[in-house]
């Protein structure tokens, strides 16, 4: 695994979310969208996947996936390349349903304070609060990090 240093974990932390990136059974990729709960120092992401659709499946039959979250305000970015395994709802530990629980709490209160504000552009409601608690989690052990910032603006 790779080590994750704070300014990446820090940088991915921020984003609302990342997409993922997994290869189908024709050898195509696959691209989702996906909310990080936890990232680990040590290379480990942890990923919310609230359905079992195409990137469960892909990930089942070919464990290599991809990381990319991005800020096109500061043109800066990452891609975190690695190996992914799913860990069912019995073994995730307590520490992380909570993380997840948190990270729900935190979009709703987002989301809520964006349309008190009147600067929603999304979804009218509260698609957070519907989503089903996780009966399993991607989790990513990073090989390899990738900086998307070009190389004049680092």
């Amino acid at each position: 695994m790779s080590q994750l240093s704070e300014t990446v974990i820090h940088f991915l932390q921020r984003q609302g979310c990342v997409v993922v990136s997994s290869i189908d059974s024709r050898g195509f990729p696959h691209s989702a969208c996906k909310a990080i709960v936890k990232i680990e120092n040590n290379g480990t992401v942890y990923l919310l996947d609230a359905y079992q659709g195409k990137t469960f499946h892909n990930l089942k039959n070919n464990p290599l996936a991809s990381v990319t979250s991005f800020d096109e305000d500061k043109f800066a970015g990452y891609c975190l390349k690695g190996r992914a395994r799913i860990l069912s709802k019995e073994e995730l530990d307590a520490e992380i349903i909570k993380a997840w629980e948190e990270r729900i709490v935190s979009r709703l209160t987002q989301r809520l304070l964006k349309n008190i504000q009147g600067g929603a552009k999304g979804h009218p409601g509260h698609p957070e609060a519907l989503l089903p608690k996780p009966e399993h989690m991607i989790v990513i052990d990073v090989e390899e990090v990738v900086d998307l910032t070009p190389q004049h603006l680092k």
